[in-house]
């Protein structure tokens, strides 16, 4: 017995892409092209020059809003798939014999997740194509999905950000959140491999590629994506004879083994860790500092101070970016101020063990909005600023929250509805502990997120229905005291909140409690799961 039955028409089943911003933004691909029409109007305020094009400095050609300035297969998640990364081969193969060409204005790439990939491509005689197509392989793991795009040739990134240019990025990846692909590109599409070698060729996200030709081939006429589309058949075809056992096993025998660099790397035998203090990679976190073998009582949130006020689906790519370090940002200049390149500055995913840099970072990306933010008209301003109160300094939010740690005064966050969307990011809870933040209050939580949240000691609470931060008319220079803590905080409690407002004036509001079971307090009493575990450990 079945409780639910699900019925899938496959007449309905169509091609697909997800954009601009988030991987549930599902587009069928002839819709594509008129979604970014509605992004452009609503996303990006720019409906009134949807089809303005701009030059380029020394070249004949222009850019343009839609215009692909990135295609990358790339994504451990689609690489991992054969019968995509065949069609792609196949499909680059059919386009340079028709003699179609990629649009001089992307950067391609091809960065599979396996080197067995390459193998198979190259036997094939696959790799050949995508070559002459620019789609040359770059690496082996995490590339454009993660942020290791690398930069755009300076001409087009010069363009983009002399003219606004809304530029997109499509890639096989799983994720396109805003800023993470490349700081100069806005729109991010999240497509098969295959679809993302026409994407190249056609050049602009504005092509309806079931309907209108890629290019002209050699012979001048109109080719679509119909013509070079591989069938199943070849396709399987060519699966059964080069992706075989034998070069699984012949790659993955010494797969531990690593390449020169990899085993030249000196490592201290000792039980422990040894931090090199000089590292400005991995470094020792604070987290436990301070710490006793009791944990200390609860405390009620006292006249905390609110660091950022944000809309609905604050992802945690906006919490704790995974894209490029910019140079004048926190982390940039931490970095900087130790000697680092700005071409050696990588980007927060790989800088992940180091809290200096990703504390910084947390709450830095380039597109995130914090409603406290805001130009002299009083639209809010992209960017990981916010007002310091009593002084009404703007500052980045990591030198603000430093400036409240300094004075002694406790943090919390407010949001609207699915806070922590998206992937399940550790320093998205780690950084807003780091930063001082006890608790965020927001209309719902993503679940993996609301659990972290609670993991690092922080309180996560909701709203009642029909109540947010908009609603009370929070400006973000209120203070915020949160009772109920100290007196036997359980599961899912009622709870209340006094705001005082910058008029001096006071209102109580209701809230609920959204740790969730018994062992979560019991993480959240020690001040986090780590504490929690080492406490265990040195009891026993």
């Amino acid at each position: 017995m079945f409780t639910d039955t699900l019925s899938l028409e496959l007449s309905e089943v169509v091609p697909s892409m997800a954009g601009p911003k988030r991987p549930e933004g599902r587009l069928a691909l002839e819709a594509v092209g008129e979604g970014f029409n509605v992004a452009m109007d609503k996303e990006y305020r720019k409906g009134d020059e949807q089809h303005k094009r701009f030059p380029v400095t020394g070249q004949k050609w222009d850019l343009g809003h839609g215009d692909v300035v990135i295609a990358a297969i790339t994504s451990c998640t689609n690489t991992s798939n054969p019968g995509v990364l065949i069609a792609a081969g196949l499909l680059a193969r059919n386009a340079v014999e028709k003699g179609l060409k990629v649009k001089p204005w992307v950067k391609t790439s091809l960065a599979p997740g396996s080197q067995v990939v390459g193998e198979y491509l190259a036997n094939a005689g696959l790799q050949k194509p995508l070559d002459k197509l620019g789609f040359n392989l770059i690496g082996y793991g995490c590339t454009t999905c993660i942020g290791n795009s690398g930069p755009l040739a300076a001409e087009i990134s010069e363009s983009i950000n002399a003219n606004g240019i809304v530029g997109a990025a499509v890639l096989s990846g799983n994720r396109n959140f805003e800023g993470r692909v490349n700081p100069d590109v806005q729109a991010n599409y999240l497509a098969s491999p295959p679809l993302v070698v026409a994407y190249a060729l056609a050049g602009s996200v504005y092509a309806d590629l079931t309907n209108e030709p890629l290019g002209q081939g050699k012979d001048g006429k109109d080719v679509f994506l119909r013509d070079i589309w591989p069938t199943s058949k070849e396709i399987d075809t060519f699966i059964r004879k080069n992706v075989t056992k034998k070069i699984f096993k012949e790659r993955y025998a010494d797969v531990f083994k690593g390449d020169t660099n990899w085993r030249k790397v000196k490592t201290p035998e000792s039980v422990t860790f040894k931090w090199n203090m000089a590292s400005t990679y991995v470094q020792n976190p604070p987290y436990f500092e301070g710490m006793t073998m009791t944990p200390a009582p609860i405390t009620d949130v006292e006249s905390a101070r609110v660091l950022a006020i944000f809309g609905d689906k604050i992802t945690t790519d906006h919490i704790s970016p995974a894209g490029s370090i910019k140079f004048a940002s926190p982390a940039g200049k931490w970095l900087a101020e130790r000697q680092v390149r700005q071409e050696d500055f990588n980007q927060y995913g790989t800088r992940r063990g180091n809290h200096e840099v990703m504390m910084r970072g947390t709450f830095a990306n380039i597109r995130i909005k914090n409603f406290m933010n805001k130009d002299t008209t009083g639209n809010v301003l992209e960017g990981g600023n916010t007002t310091h109160y009593p002084t009404g300094d703007v500052l980045p939010i990591y030198d603000a929250a430093m400036k409240y740690q300094n004075e002694g005064v406790p943090l919390v966050i407010f949001a609207g509805e699915e806070y922590g969307n998206g992937s399940s990011r550790d320093w998205a809870a780690k950084g807003t502990r780091l930063l001082g933040v006890r608790a965020v209050i927001a209309q719902s939580f993503e679940r993996i997120h609301r659990s972290n949240l609670v993991g690092m000691g922080i309180l996560p609470l909701t709203f009642e229905e029909g109540t947010s931060w908009h609603t009370l008319g929070m400006k973000g220079d209120e203070k915020v005291t949160i009772h109920g803590l100290a007196k036997g905080l359980k599961p899912r409690q009622k709870m209340e909140m006094e705001i005082e407002f910058a008029d001096g004036r006071k209102q109580t509001v209701p809230l609920l409690c959204r740790i969730a079971t018994l062992d979560e307090l019991e993480y959240f009493r020690h001040g986090g799961i780590m504490q929690y575990v080492l406490r265990q450990l040195a009891a026993a």
